[in-house]
C-alpha cells in the first residue's frame, strides 16, 4: 500500500520545525573521497573491524554540543542548586531536497543523564567533548549498538553475522546503492546529512500551545511530524504508526 503523500499543512509544519531547530545548519554525515565513495576506517580490539568513516564536520559539530553539555552537567554537579540549561542533544539524519529543504530520515536523542538514575553523565558523552569516546560517540559510535557500527556491519564486509541487527539492513538499503554493498567503497544513494542542537528545555518550543518542552518529549514530537513528511523512507520503529514500520 503506498502512503499518502504529505499535504500543503504538514509541509509547511514542517518547514517551520525546521527554521526554529535551524536544521539549515546540517553537515555531511560521512566522510567521502574524490570518486565519491563513503571513507572507511578500522576501529576495536584486533583483529579490527571496518566501519563507516563521520565526517570532521559531523564529529566536530558533535563534540560542540558535547562541550555544551558536559560543562552544563558539571555546572549543577558542583553547584546542586543551580538548575541545568540543557538535558540533552536532538538529532536527525536526512537528505536535502531541490528546494533547500530537509527530507528526514531518522530522528533521535543523547540525553545528559545516565540510566543509572543516580544523577551520573551518560556513558555516551564521556570523553566526547575531547574528541575522545569513538565507540559512543553521542549514539553514533563505531560501536556495535551504535548507529554507525551497526550499520557498517551492513555495508561493510567483515563483520560477526550475530552482530547484524535487522532494523539496520532497512538503514543500509535505504543510504546506499545496492550494488555498491557490501564493500570497501560503499556510495550512497543520496548525500546524507547530519543536525544536532543542544536542548534547552525551559527555552525551546515547537508548538506556541504545548509551549517548552524536555528533549524526551520534543523527540517524539519531530517524529509524528517527520514520519509524515517521509513515510516511505524514514526509519524510526518507535514513534511511528504501525505502517511505516518495518
Amino acid at each position: 500500500m503506498q502512503s499518502a503523500k504529505p499535504s500543503k499543512e504538514l509541509k509547511e509544519l514542517w518547514a517551520k520545525i525546521c527554521d526554529k531547530l535551524h536544521v539549515e545548519k546540517r553537515v555531511p554525515l560521512f566522510a567521502e573521497d574524490s570518486a565519491g565513495n563513503i571513507k572507511t576506517t578500522t576501529f576495536g580490539k584486533p583483529p579490527q573491524k571496518p566501519v563507516l568513516q563521520r565526517s570532521d564536520e559531523m564529529e566536530q559539530k558533535v563534540i560542540d554540543i558535547a562541550k555544551q553539555l558536559v560543562a552544563d552537567h558539571n555546572s549543577h554537579k558542583n553547584n546542586p542548586d543551580l538548575e541545568r540549561q540543557f538535558d540533552g542533544m536532538l538529532y536527525m539524519m536526512g537528505w536535502e531536497e531541490e528546494d533547500g529543504g530537509f527530507l528526514p530520515l531518522y530522528v533521535g536523542k543523547t540525553e545528559t543523564l545516565g540510566r543509572k538514575g543516580d544523577g551520573g553523565l551518560s556513558v555516551n558523552l564521556k570523553g566526547v567533548d575531547k574528541d575522545q569516546n569513538k565507540g559512543y560517540f553521542a549514539r553514533w559510535g563505531y560501536n556495535s549498538d551504535y548507529h554507525i557500527g551497526d550499520l557498517s556491519a551492513w555495508v561493510l564486509p567483515g563483520h560477526k553475522e550475530d552482530k547484524k541487527q535487522r532494523k539496520y539492513k532497512r538503514w543500509a538499503d535505504t543510504l546506499f546503492r545496492p550494488e555498491s554493498i557490501p564493500s570497501l567503497k560503499p556510495r550512497l544513494e543520496r548525500r546524507t546529512f547530519f543536525w544536532a542542537t543542544a536542548w534547552e528545555p525551559a527555552k525551546t518550543s515547537l508548538w506556541e500551545e504545548l509551549g517548552p518542552t524536555t528533549l524526551a518529549v520534543s523527540e517524539y514530537l519531530v517524529i509524528g511530524v517527520a514520519g509524515k513528511i517521509n513515510p516511505e523512507n524514514f526509519l524510526n520503529r518507535d514513534g511511528v504508526p504501525r505502517q511505516f514500520r518495518i
